[in-house]
């Protein structure tokens, strides 16, 4: 593949993964907001409660294939159906268990209402279960437009009847179905987009061959999990399911902002690495450049998040979920590098590394549980800001793993990171003084946002970004055609 064919490609995914991302978050945003105000913290904590066992079990049944799908080089029908029937038949004994499980996870949060609840809840990885390899297919093909366009319809549905479920009473039953919805239409989506179609014809020869990397990716996947949950799990114990919903609702909102990006970024950057495994100069290439991409995204939107979360909480969501906001702002500070991480997992699985990837997330999240379990005694804010700065440091190990496998100097690596950084907080700074002599708090939140959005692109014009410079080119060209 050309070098021209493969940057069009890689712009045209991170256009259509961006725009889809975009309009999801928005969506999200919009009837996140509806419904923080008819639910209660209480009403998110019993849901965020079970969130730990939903994902675990989900990334049990797709069990890395995905990944395995996008890397192999001559895929066939078999392999298709083979990981069908493999991760259907999985979901529905996975869902057997946590079903007959349910007594137990109610005990240990002392919670009798979860057992109803989790059981309804647990369907909705046993509904994923039926499209992975739909799934697989949009993913290893760049099919980010049809992607993107099942999650906005689904986000819509699904949220228009999670508001009216919330509006007549359902408290955190409306939450559960609308997640249900959620994950059904995508699924049906999948189906939709996806012109691959399984058939009885069943042969679990191919889980064979992608086992040795696939169980890689499964047991990464899990510890992701793990670490993005063992917050709720803990609090859950340890305190109230009012602050499991204070964390679950700052967490919603700083997944909004890191997942746009990263999600964008992942629907990208392992079909293309695969394309250029062969040569590491290029790989090289498209790394830096997609780090500089990653980077220019990400800390003006997350940093900025956490700038203006006083002001956006108390006019969308209102004083009741005041308490989220300091946890919110932490969340945010680790959330403007996941997007990074997730751009170094998919190159170390690109290049057939998913042992590194596997170790690395692996020690991460001993290291991480074992904080918490340490720092849970001083409060939630103390346990934060420990999860917070163990991520932060890890950093340094996965620009290690990355300098092993495409010869990535370090002087190059904060070239391509650290202006945005420098940037974003000079600009969010700048903006935080003018704004301290405002009164009016839609006057703060408005003066914030055009602040340091006028600020930052002018800063990085002035800097002469070339990363700001081909975005604009691109867009432009995009919009005369």
């Amino acid at each position: 593949m050309s070098n021209n064919s493969l940057k069009e490609k890689t712009a045209k995914g991170l256009l259509w993964g961006g725009l889809g991302n975009g309009i999801m978050q928005i969506l999200n945003l919009v009837f996140g907001i509806f419904l923080a105000r008819l639910l209660t913290p209480s009403d998110y904590g019993m849901v965020g409660m079970l969130a730990i066992f939903s994902a675990i079990a989900g990334t049990i049944q797709e069990s890395g294939f995905t990944n395995a799908l996008a890397n192999k080089q001559n895929i066939t029908h078999n392999d298709y159906n083979a990981v069908f029937w493999f991760s259907t038949l999985t979901g529905g004994l996975l869902y057997i268990i946590l079903f007959l499980s349910a007594p137990l996870i109610a005990d240990y949060y002392n919670q009798p209402d979860l057992i109803r609840l989790s059981r309804i809840y647990f369907l909705g990885f046993v509904i994923s279960s039926t499209a992975t390899s739909h799934n697989a297919y949009l993913f290893r093909n760049l099919m980010t437009r049809e992607k993107a366009t099942a999650q906005i319809y689904a986000i819509t549905i699904s949220c228009v009847i999670g508001i009216i479920l919330a509006y007549n009473g359902m408290s955190y039953w409306g939450l559960a179905i609308q997640n249900l919805i959620y994950i059904a239409i995508v699924n049906l989506s999948l189906w939709f987009y996806s012109p691959w179609r399984p058939t009885f014809n069943i042969d679990f020869g191919p889980i064979k061959e992608f086992f040795g990397f696939s169980v890689k990716i499964l047991l990464t996947n899990i510890f992701n999990q793990v670490n993005n949950n063992i917050f709720s799990t803990i609090i859950g114990r340890k305190f109230t399911p009012y602050s499991v919903g204070l964390y679950t609702q700052a967490n919603k909102w700083n997944s909004m902002g890191s997942s746009l990006i990263s999600s964008t970024i992942g629907g990208v950057a392992q079909p293309i690495f695969a394309q250029a495994t062969d040569d590491k100069a290029k790989q090289l290439s498209i790394f830096r450049k997609m780090l500089r991409f990653t980077s220019y995204i990400s800390f003006p939107t997350m940093l900025g998040l956490a700038l203006i979360a006083p002001e956006f909480i108390l006019l969308t969501i209102k004083d009741k979920w005041i308490d989220c906001i300091p946890i919110l702002q932490q969340l945010c500070i680790w959330g403007a590098f996941f997007p990074i991480t997730t751009l170094c997992s998919y190159l170390l699985i690109s290049r057939g590394k998913s042992n590194l990837n596997l170790y690395s997330n692996i020690t991460l999240g001993c290291l991480q549980i074992v904080a918490l379990l340490i720092s849970w005694r001083f409060g939630i804010s103390i346990m934060i800001s420990t999860y917070v700065i163990i991520n932060i440091l890890w950093m340094i190990v996965w620009y290690l793993m990355v300098r092993k496998e495409i010869g990535l100097r370090f002087m190059d690596a904060i070239k391509d990171i650290c202006p945005f950084i420098i940037i974003t907080i000079v600009a969010a700074i700048t903006a935080k003084v003018i704004c301290g002599f405002m009164d009016s708090p839609y006057m703060i939140l408005a003066s914030k946002i055009i602040i340091t959005a006028v600020l930052y692109l002018g800063i990085s014009r002035i800097a002469n970004s070339k990363i700001q410079d081909e975005i604009f080119s691109y867009l432009l060209k995009r919009k005369i055609k």
